[in-house]
């Protein structure tokens, strides 16, 4: 222990202060990988991956259906993505919101018939 002290005292560099510089370095790259690849904040800022518009605006600003948190403003609902099939996240928001006239996942839109059983 003794020779890495005296090897790093001999380049004039305080084994202490980088030891804390490489700590502080390492929190820092972790806290921005953390901000960038964390999904709820991208979830948030383009809409949500899932988007329901409602037949009837709800009073509901924030639900939890089918795992996700939703949050809903008039009749437009969005959520980041579930684990669930995008059929069962839209029957499980209906069942807490009303009945929804269109549903996307990711910018795709549920058809005719998947829509209706969300809605049955």
């Amino acid at each position: 222990m003794a020779q890495i002290a005296s090897r790093s005292n001999r380049f004039g560099f305080d084994t202490g202060a980088r030891l804390t510089a490489a700590t502080l370095a390492l929190g820092y790259t972790f806290a921005a990988f953390g901000a960038v690849l964390s999904p709820a904040p991208a979830a948030a800022q383009s809409g949500g991956f899932y988007v329901a518009e409602l037949v009837q605006p709800t009073e509901e600003t924030r639900t939890v259906a089918s795992g996700v948190a939703w949050r809903c403003a008039g009749s437009t609902c969005a959520a980041p993505k579930a684990a669930s099939r995008p059929l069962r996240v839209c029957r499980e928001l209906q069942r807490k919101v009303g009945p929804v006239a269109s549903f996307t996942a990711h910018g795709e839109a549920l058809d005719a018939e998947d829509l209706a059983r969300c809605n049955g």
